[in-house]
């Protein structure tokens, strides 16, 4: 997939909501050490991630094959077992630990990849104040 094209550039981001739609963020692809990564920009602070994560969490989710809390927690938080934040940081993922890449900032993945796997039609959020969860298209 053109992610680059479907997600945007530094110069014409994708704009999404947290899931309780409540706050807007940027995501694009951008380069960094010869590779696409995320871009993630919340306010004035920038948040790295992994750009092969959205395959890796489409298939995951596809496998789990029901909903999965969000859960999101900043990188030094302890993260609840089985929620979407503790899988994108898990030794058990495709990458063996955290997709975020910036240190100090490699938490919130609960947070800020599910708007974009349902806006690229990869998986489906629900909307709640509190405690969203997250499916992979059926």
């Amino acid at each position: 997939m053109n992610y680059r094209e479907r997600i945007g550039t530094k110069e014409n981001p994708l704009t999404l909501k947290t899931p309780p739609l409540l706050s807007e963020y940027t995501m694009h692809v951008d380069e960094k050490g010869g590779e696409d990564i995320l871009v993630c920009t919340v306010g004035k602070t920038i948040l790295h991630y992994q750009l092969r994560s959205l395959e890796d969490a489409q298939k995951m989710l596809h496998e789990h094959r029901d909903w999965m809390e969000m859960g999101s927690k900043d990188e030094k938080v302890d993260t609840k077992e089985g929620t979407f934040e503790d899988w994108g940081r898990s030794s058990s993922n495709p990458v063996g630990g955290f997709y975020g890449m910036k240190k100090g900032f490699k938490g919130r993945f609960g947070m800020y990849i599910p708007p974009l796997l349902e806006a690229l039609g990869m998986a489906e959020i629900t909307h709640e104040k509190r405690g969203n969860k997250i499916r992979g298209n059926q």
